[in-house]
């Protein structure tokens, strides 16, 4: 006799009952509006993609990060996609020359990542993805930021609750040359500082002494990573703060008119210490963070000039955001803005219930239930064998109906009650009516 085994998800993936889905989707539905009112179009690529195509920039090291196979008596390797920037330069290098200047592309596609789970940070996630390609700085950026801010506004987030967090990497790459880091080590002292707010001083002190700095140059480089300044602050003011020269942050000032002109000051800082890791990066980059810091960053992007050439593809500026849906969904649900009830209370509201009180009047519920649905209403059918009114009304308001359609003895004269389950108020409606009319009441308004 085989033993009977029980199975759970993966480490590091999620189940979605109808509640989360309904989560989920409100986070999709918010992204992909916010995505369509910027102008953006929607895209998809493949779930996996050639291990190569994440090894040609960001060498060998990252095949730890990702999961990767090699099909059975195939000589090919490939890799489920940790990101969708790579697919996006592949798709964009495909098209070449016939490729419209500038093309704005956004994407909702899941993501792998083979890495150990934790708060905010998954296995399996959903990623929003916007980006464009053929604007350079400042314009680029502001595309992209003012979606995200779109998205977050919709939400019901505020400056007071996430910052759009920005830097840019030239600025910091002269910063840590102005310490003693040579040149050749500057991409391993990005990864460094990609991590600063997650490393113990000690550790982070230890692996900056690897890189040359010495004690005082680690002492100048923490002051220099949290010296956050609002966005509103001239480059100059940033740049003495820093302790470098001005003109690396030259390209601040056009961005911040532009903010500025664009209405998205306040929800922009300038903070060093956003550096992002991905060797790609250059020029501007941003990260989106609660202000609480109780979270990971809810967002991140930047400048990814050459990245298209890199895979094949004409030489074009490129600028983009990943949001993944893990940490905005804690940083939500802590708001309050996903409902009190995991999801329940945006599950889809039926307009109509309808009920057959009479056995005989069974059939010819399944004749209404068609006709409402062919008439565009969202209709259920009670499937309890009972006479209590009481009951089955109970049944309509636990999946929140509007309204419920009752079948008693008068169903057979082609005639049923119509009752709004939220005021209490009933009518009695001819069967062949019953369309029109609960359009013309939901129509009016029932009471929510």
């Amino acid at each position: 006799m085989t033993s009977r085994r029980t199975f759970q998800a993966p480490k590091g993936t999620r189940d979605f009952y109808p509640p989360q889905m309904a989560a989920r989707r409100r986070i999709e539905e918010v992204w992909r509006r916010a995505s369509i009112d910027c102008g953006f179009e929607e895209i998809e690529g493949p779930t996996f993609e050639h291990l190569d195509l994440y090894t040609v920039k960001s060498g060998e090291g990252i095949v730890s990060e990702l999961f990767s196979f090699r099909r059975a008596g195939g000589e090919d390797d490939y890799a489920l996609r940790p990101e969708f920037t790579p697919t996006l330069a592949r798709m964009a290098a495909a098209k070449g020359a016939s490729l419209p200047l500038p093309t704005k592309w956004f994407a909702i596609p899941t993501h792998f990542r083979a890495e150990r789970p934790q708060r905010g940070r998954l296995r399996e996630f959903l990623q929003w993805n916007v980006d464009v390609i053929g604007l350079g700085e400042p314009d680029g950026e502001v595309e992209i930021i003012e979606a995200a801010v779109l998205a977050l506004e919709r939400f019901g987030l505020t400056p007071r609750d996430v910052q759009v967090r920005l830097s840019h990497r030239e600025a910091i790459a002269a910063l840590l040359r102005s310490l003693g880091v040579g040149e050749a080590r500057v991409p391993a002292a990005f990864e460094l500082l990609d991590r600063f707010d997650r490393l113990p001083p000690d550790e982070f002190a230890r692996r900056a002494g690897e890189l040359g700095l010495d004690e005082g140059a680690v002492a100048r480089l923490r002051e220099a990573m949290v010296i956050a300044r609002p966005m509103s602050d001239g480059p100059g003011a940033i740049a003495a703060a820093m302790g470098i020269a001005a003109a690396p942050l030259a390209s601040i000032e056009p961005l911040q008119q532009r903010l500025r002109a664009s209405e998205l000051l306040e929800w922009c800082t300038f903070d060093p210490s956003i550096v992002r890791g991905l060797a790609y990066y250059k020029g501007i980059v941003f990260e989106v963070h609660e202000t609480g810091g109780a979270e990971r960053a809810v967002a991140g992007g930047g400048r990814y000039d050459g990245l298209i050439s890199l895979v094949g593809g004409p030489d074009l500026p490129a600028c983009g955001l990943g949001m993944g849906d893990v940490v905005l969904s804690l940083v939500l649900k802590d708001r309050g803005l996903l409902g009190e009830d995991e999801g329940e209370s945006l599950l889809p509201r039926p307009d109509a219930f309808v009920i057959a009180l009479d056995p005989e009047a069974t059939p010819r519920s399944l004749a209404i239930v068609r006709s409402l649905r062919r008439a565009g209403h969202h209709a259920r059918l009670s499937h309890r064998a009972s006479r209590n009114l009481g009951k089955l009304l109970g049944d309509a308001s636990k999946c929140r109906a509007r309204f419920a359609v009752i079948l008693d003895a008068g169903a057979s004269e082609g005639r049923a009650t119509l009752k709004d389950l939220a005021s209490g108020g009933q009518v009695e409606v001819a069967i062949a009516n019953l369309p029109a009319e609960l359009a013309s009441r939901l129509a009016s308004g029932p009471a929510e």
